[in-house]
């Protein structure tokens, strides 16, 4: 048989993101609010992961309500009209359901359809993986404009008796909008997986074990292995970090910000020491009043940096996220 040539699409020769949106949930949330059921108290938190207060939603708001004002607000900045948005991707693991993606709901409410739209399950690296792909689409010519977004909702897995992982979370979504550019935005991403520790972070419970439980087992809530989260965060993800900084050919001294998943205080702080960041760089610490939001987390902080800091505008930033999988992923960009 005679090899027949395909046409393939060739995209722009670099991506960037154009800008961000937000969305938090609306109720404030302190540790005096939930330390009575861990047995705990509001210093003991603070020393332990840096969070005064978190923010959360009201019952009647899903994570899709606050991924479509986040989006809405990141297009609004970014100054496209939605239907030029070729792909709309959603990193989440508060979907309300399992089926359909909230990608195609969301879609559709900012006025994106026909484009592609399907969720991300990577947890807290899902919003650097759709930073990965959306660049990838762009050089490739999949798509012109992509709408990545981290959504969640994480109050509706808290376990109010959980020491673990619960009193950390908050509810919230962001939006960045990226698009064909003139100069490198994003550089290579670099990402992986570590399924050895699976276990670490995830539910205490199987929707199986609930179905089959005939009530003696409760909705699934999640939970983690603290120190094997922490020492994985601290000591390799450090290390990816720096492979990231390497990709994109810079070094630390070259970057404006650091804006790492927003985890746990002690951990951003054993980044920096480990990177070496000079006093220059601006950290990223938005978990202090918004909580560990998982997939929202990065852009939620991107967010806030650059509306507290416009100098840092046009600056590099390294952003690094990482979690339950275990997953990771990280890369350098160009703050718009």
């Amino acid at each position: 048989m005679a090899h027949v040539e395909l046409n393939q699409s060739v995209g722009a020769k670099y991506s960037r993101i154009y800008a961000f949106g937000a969305a938090r949930g609306d109720l404030t949330v302190t540790n005096d609010d939930i330390a009575g059921p861990i047995e705990s108290s509001d210093e003991w938190i603070r020393q332990r992961t840096g969070v005064i207060t978190r923010m959360r939603a009201s019952k009647d708001v899903t994570a899709s309500d606050l991924a479509t004002a986040a989006a809405n607000e990141a297009i609004a900045k970014a100054g496209i009209d939605p239907s030029q948005l070729d792909a709309v991707l959603i990193s989440t693991i508060s979907n309300t359901v399992q089926t359909p993606s909230m990608a195609a709901l969301v879609a559709d409410r900012v006025g994106a359809n026909p484009a592609a739209a399907y969720d991300i399950s990577a947890a807290c690296a899902g919003y650097a993986y759709g930073i990965a792909q959306a660049d990838s689409f762009i050089r490739t010519g999949l798509a012109h404009y992509v709408l990545v977004i981290g959504a969640e909702k994480l109050s509706d897995y808290a376990k109010p008796t959980d020491r673990s992982i619960s009193f950390l979370l908050g509810d919230g979504a962001g939006a960045a909008v990226v698009g064909p550019s003139d100069y490198a935005g994003i550089s290579p991403t670099v990402w992986g997986s570590d399924g050895s520790k699976w276990d670490s972070i995830g539910m205490d419970h199987t929707l199986a074990e609930y179905r089959e439980g005939n009530g003696e087992v409760e909705w699934p809530m999640l939970r983690q292995d603290g120190q094997t989260v922490f020492r994985w965060a601290v000591w390799e993800m450090a290390k990816v970090a720096a492979q990231a900084l390497e990709k994109a050919g810079i070094t630390s001294d070259q970057l404006a910000a650091f804006i790492p998943h927003q985890a746990n205080m002690r951990i951003i702080d054993e980044f920096a020491k480990q990177l070496k960041l000079p006093e220059s760089v601006v950290i990223a610490r938005d978990i202090a009043t918004t909580g560990n939001t998982s997939a929202a987390s990065i852009p939620l902080a991107s967010h806030k940096l650059l509306s507290e800091h416009p100098e840092l505008s046009g600056g590099l930033a390294l952003q690094i996220g990482f979690g339950a999988g275990l997953v990771f992923g990280a890369q350098v960009i160009v703050l718009p």
